[in-house]
């Protein structure tokens, strides 16, 4: 069992930045973590993932180029640095992790509860 735990999430004016955490509440090192968001009335949208070495990473079509996952494995955390922010990218943003898939499709196995991120114009 992996428990994630998202913070960082906040109210950012358009243009800005803000750096998303995922904290695991035990040992992930093997895991591919991911993350999405989901906006109101909207369905769950791929943001980015990153294998468990570090070594690849993907990213959503609406984000490349502003946004970047990284991962620290010595203290089970990942990050989402997010720059360029418009008001499009309000959501709520979950991180996810599983053991034997790292990809767009929402197959994760283990997912938190969320931090809102909300943009202003």
């Amino acid at each position: 069992q992996v428990q994630l735990v998202e913070s960082g999430g906040g109210l950012v004016q358009a243009g800005g930045s803000l750096r998303l955490s995922c904290t695991a509440l035990r040992t992930y090192r093997s895991y591919c973590m991911g993350w999405f968001r989901q906006a109101p009335g909207k369905e769950r949208e791929f943001v980015a993932a990153i294998t468990w070495s570090g070594g690849s990473s993907y990213d959503g079509d609406s984000v490349k180029g502003r946004f970047t996952i990284s991962r620290v494995n010595a203290k089970n955390m990942v990050y989402l640095q997010m720059n360029s922010l418009n008001p499009e990218d309000t959501a709520v943003y979950y991180c996810a992790a599983d053991l034997n898939y790292c990809g767009p499709g929402a197959d994760y196995s283990y997912w938190g509860q969320g931090t809102q991120v909300t943009v202003s114009s």
